[in-house]
Parts: C-alpha cells; structure tokens; sequence
C-alpha cells in the first residue's frame, strides 16, 4: 500500500471529499484544509509531513498562486511537488503557475484516473530528485583535476552513474545533477531510442516507460547505439556537450514553459534544466546536439 501524505488544500468540500476519497482508496494519506493561509502554517510546523500538494488556484485569505510562491522561495518547502487545481485553462493562469513552480495543472472537474497518475509521478519524481541531491553530496568521486573528459553511455543507469560524476566537479552539484539526468535520459530515451512525445505520455500512464526503454536498448538497430559527452573546464566555466545518434527534434517548444503542454504528463524537463541548474542550454543543428554551460566563480 502507498503511504505518502498529500496536502489536499480546496475550499470547495465536495471537490475535496472527491480528491480524499480518490487518494485514500490508493492508500495514500490525506489531510485537508481550506484556506492558503492554514495550509502555509501547517506546513512552516512539519515541512518533511507531506510528500505532495493538491492546492486549488482559487481560495479564500491566501490564493493558491501566493501560497505556491512562498512555498518555492522557502528552502524547507521548495521540493514537495504541488499540483495546482483550476476550473480555468486559460494560457496565462496556466503560463504563471508553471513559472511559479507547480509541477502539473489539473483542470475541473477532476479525473480519477489522472490524478491518481499525475500524483503518483509527482512523488516518484521527487523522492528521485532527492535521492540524487544526497548521492551526489556522499559521492566520494574526486575529479577535481579533470579538466577534459570524453565519455560514452548506452543505458538509463549509465546516465545517472555519469550525472552524479559530473556533477560532483561543479561549484552546486544537487543543483546541475537534476539538469545533467535529464537531458542524458532524453539523449538516450528521445534521441538514441527514438520514443516519441505522445508515446512516452502512454508509457507513463500504463507504467510500461522503464520496460519499454529496456525492450528497444535490446533491439539489434540500437545495440551499438552510444550517447557522446564532452566535458570541458576553463578558469571561468564548464562546459558539457551531448550528442545523441536520433534524428534530432524540434527543441524550441521545450526551452520554455508551454501552457499547451501543461496538462501533459511530462515535457517540462528542459525548461526546468535551463531555468535552474545551468547558465545556459542550447541546441544545435536538429536538435541532437546540447551545450550547457556552468559558470565558474573565483
């Protein structure tokens, strides 16, 4: 049974009977308040009690959208994964909550099958995330006198066994390690493996992602497949490049937030890395090529 406690904040009590009723049936705790202000106090009292927020856009004494900006700017709260509510889908409501930090937008009236995936993967997410920040800091890996570096990965472990090496070398390791995965996992799921946008939203909602990533790195096509890294270190920055062998994509709907893509189940993974673990990130040619670069300070 799950065990993971989700804040349910919604003054609207039938919407929130609905969502404690969805949850509890999974096995997931559940506590409920109606207002940002009561939830914004129970979480400054036990910031570890909850593993994922519900908050609904719209609510009385403090809306959800203040109530999601203090939770970022707050060290203790920024990772719980909060998942917004709206009754409105309008491209700026949207566009204002993803800038703000809300890991999904779920639109009213809610689908049960959909928010038991949505908050499943929100949680998955982050407890990964949180896995990686504290692998990384206990790493014993020393790399401080590389300062060029060729490497070549096949498979999805490769690529967080690579992610947390790099990260080591730089001056903010947890931050750069969430950005270094994922494009590393993109290169191989995307690029090397060929998964399309829409057939990775089908994977995730059969859980079939991780089985079907490992079915097609067995295919005889992609068997030599390799994703090339080139790391580069100046007195200023660090550079990291990644080359997959796919056919590229049409990265520049992915460098930033897009409401259109906000009731998907994924496709905020680029943007998020160029927001907050690298200077700088951009494409070349087709898309199979990245470049991220980290600023050295001293």
């Amino acid at each position: 049974m799950i065990s993971a406690h989700v804040l349910i904040v919604e003054d609207e009590e039938i919407c929130a009977g609905f969502i404690d009723n969805i949850l509890s049936s999974e096995g997931y705790q559940t506590t409920h308040v109606s207002d940002g202000e009561s939830a914004w106090r129970m979480l400054q009292n036990d910031p570890e009690q909850f593993q994922a927020i519900l908050l609904d856009r719209n609510l009385p004494s403090m809306d959800g959208l203040s109530l999601l900006q203090q939770l970022k700017e707050s060290p203790a709260l920024r990772d719980i994964p909060v998942i917004m509510e709206t009754a409105s889908g309008d491209d700026q409501s949207i566009r204002e909550g993803l800038d703000a930090g809300a890991y999904y937008y779920l639109v009213k009236p809610l689908q049960a099958d959909l928010l038991l995936a949505i908050t499943a993967v929100a949680i998955q997410h982050a407890d990964e995330q949180r896995l990686m920040r504290e692998t990384v800091r206990e790493a014993e890996i020393s790399l401080i006198h590389l300062y060029q570096g060729v490497f070549f990965i096949r498979t999805l472990d490769e690529a967080r066994s690579l992610a947390k090496v790099l990260a080591q070398i730089c001056p903010d390791p947890g931050k750069v390690i969430m950005g270094l995965q994922e494009l590393l996992i993109n290169a191989i799921e995307h690029g090397n493996l060929g998964i399309k946008y829409a057939d990775k939203t089908q994977l995730i909602i059969e859980g079939r992602w991780q089985n079907e990533v490992e079915q097609r790195l067995a295919l005889p096509e992609n068997i030599s497949k390799r994703v090339e890294i080139r790391f580069e270190r100046s007195p200023d920055k660090i550079k990291i490049t990644i080359k997959d062998q796919g056919l590229g994509f049409d990265w520049q709907g992915f460098l930033y937030f897009d409401p259109g893509r906000a009731f998907d189940l994924h496709g905020r993974g680029i943007a998020m890395a160029r927001i907050m673990s690298f200077d700088s990130l951009n494409y070349f040619g087709n898309g199979n090529i990245v470049e991220v670069a980290i600023y050295c300070s001293g």
